[in-house]
């Protein structure tokens, strides 16, 4: 994508979502009843009132809010920033139903606080870190990681906050049949997915993002939201982010698998592909632009999709 052609995407994306905004359509419409949010990796800088403001003007509901290195709130400092954080968030009407972070052990020493803080806070959800594997012996390494993942999902549990894991492409977990042997293990009320279709259909491209989405959607927790598709470069066929609407997922197949399955839950919409800017101030500005023009794609898709004959209630 030319830099003309994304700033005049995201410019009319914006419009249409700010109009969206004056109107007080800030859900996807009456069928969808989840919380949208923006992932606050995207805008690294902001600190919470400036972050809770920017993505109120844009029409979204909530915050994808990261606790992790590098985050917003540093997992070290959780106790102490991470309930004035989300108090600002909730002040200007924002909602924060789930936390990104890193964690992939209950015995990191940040994990309790994490956690805890999150429950007493009323976060309902979060997402832990990935596992590798390091292909010597798969089978081993999916135990050992599931023995983990047990293990953090009981600490959230504790706190009564629910985990989802993220199908992450090239991690383990993210063509979900595997990892799905140790998720169909543990309880449904506090474990389950945090489903991404850009990293199905990079696992599956096909049948297998379906059959993925299938086998997770029962117990569906949260989804990410992206786009993407497979370039030719001299360096050989590598996977390439792009602006919804732009990539291979079949977005009115996939919404309407969520309306049928009767999915309510945060949807967290992400911005990896390459957003221009000259300066830092200029590239916050367009990807304020770009969430904006995603955003409106992500209503319009959902609103049709729960009104459709079929759709769960």
């Amino acid at each position: 994508m030319t830099r003309r052609r994304f700033l005049a995407a995201a410019s009319a994306g914006a419009a249409a979502a700010l109009t969206g905004r004056a109107r007080g359509s800030e859900s996807a419409g009456s069928g969808f009843r989840g919380v949208l949010c923006l992932f606050s990796k995207h805008l690294p800088d902001m600190d919470a009132r400036q972050l809770a403001r920017a993505v109120k003007r844009l029409g979204f509901a909530g915050v994808d809010l990261t606790v992790r290195p590098g985050g917003h709130v540093a997992p070290e400092r959780a106790a102490e920033d991470l309930p004035p954080f989300l108090r600002t968030l909730r002040e200007e009407a924002l909602e924060v139903p789930m936390i990104t972070t890193a964690l992939v052990s209950a015995a990191d020493p940040t994990a309790p606080p994490i956690l805890e803080t999150a429950g007493r806070n009323h976060v309902s959800f979060f997402k832990p870190g990935y596992y590798r594997y390091a292909f010597v012996d798969v089978r081993k390494e999916l135990e050992s990681a599931g023995a983990e993942l047990k293990g953090l999902a009981a600490l959230g549990a504790r706190w009564g906050v629910q985990l989802g894991y993220h199908n992450h492409a090239g991690y383990l977990g993210g063509p979900v049949w595997d990892v799905a042997r140790v998720i169909d293990g543990l309880d449904p009320r506090w474990v389950g997915y945090y489903f991404d279709v850009r990293h199905a259909v990079v696992e599956g491209g096909d049948g297998g993002w379906r059959a993925a989405l299938n086998l997770a959607a029962p117990r569906l927790k949260m989804i990410a939201i992206k786009d993407f598709f497979w370039e030719k470069t001299p360096k050989g066929w590598q996977q390439r982010n792009c602006p919804l609407g732009e990539g291979m997922v079949d977005w009115r197949e996939f919404f309407t698998a969520l309306a049928k399955a009767g999915f309510h839950g945060p949807v967290s919409l992400h911005l990896e592909y390459e957003i221009p800017g000259a300066t830092a101030a200029a590239r916050q500005e367009n990807t304020l632009a770009a969430a904006a023009r995603d955003l409106a794609f992500l209503k319009a898709h959902l609103a049709k999709a729960y009104s459709e004959p079929g759709a769960a209630g």
